[in-house]
């Protein structure tokens, strides 16, 4: 459980108590329900994180909706897209093993976290980490309900895959970015669950170093 749920849920209990006294026992039942919501809400379920050498995991639990190309012809990138919606647990997890090497928040809008614009247009936290040999950038991104985005690691701490990083308040959505030679492990539709789940696969780096030494020769 996120610690943040038992502050919504005493609140609420609270409030459900003096509604009670000063009106009618029968009103309390409403904050007692978003009082169980919200302990149902901030849920933190345990996984168990894959450990198979290149493994990227989900950063959420949700739906992946986009599974594509993304950037500029000279800097390629594997984009996997996954949608939380409010039922889903809303704990994020480092995608890779390594050390945070920027963090930068971006103030935006607010749109529906189903919209392609969103990637760009709305509030987010941008995180890269290195690790495994490469660099993988992943986004929190504040969707129509969510307005609170929580990231609790620092420039250079040292990240365990899966590790829980922060969360994002109700519905939104979280973006991997990867090297172009990744090799995806999921598909538009797919549910996925925050740590446990591979999404892709990155290239071992003595695979990429023989493909450029290939390239090499050829010229």
């Amino acid at each position: 459980m996120v610690r943040d749920g038992y502050f919504y849920a005493l609140a609420l209990v609270a409030a459900a108590v003096l509604i009670g006294w000063l009106a009618s026992p029968i009103w309390a039942v409403i904050p007692c329900l978003f009082a169980a919501f919200f302990l149902w809400f901030f849920r933190d379920p345990e996984r168990t994180i894959p450990q198979e050498p290149g493994a990227v995991v989900s950063p959420a639990d949700g739906l992946v909706t986009d599974v594509s190309t993304a950037g500029s012809e000279a800097q390629k990138q594997l984009r996997i897209s996954i949608f939380l919606s409010v039922i889903d647990v809303h704990v994020n997890r480092s995608p890779i093993a390594g050390v945070v090497r920027d963090i930068l928040y971006q103030r935006g809008k607010f749109l529906d976290a189903r919209n392609k614009a969103c990637a760009d247009e709305n509030e987010q936290n941008i995180v890269t980490v290195e690790g495994e040999g490469q660099r993988v950038v992943f986004k929190q991104i504040a969707g129509l309900l969510a307005r609170r985005i929580v990231f609790h690691p620092k420039i250079g701490d040292r990240l365990k895959r899966g590790q829980r990083v922060g969360l994002i308040k109700f519905g939104s959505r979280t973006d991997v970015l990867l090297e172009a030679t990744a090799r995806a492990n999921v598909k538009v539709g797919d549910r996925v669950k925050g740590g446990e789940t591979v999404l892709a696969y990155l290239q071992p780096q003595a695979a990429l170093a023989g493909v450029g030494s290939a390239a090499e020769s050829a010229h």
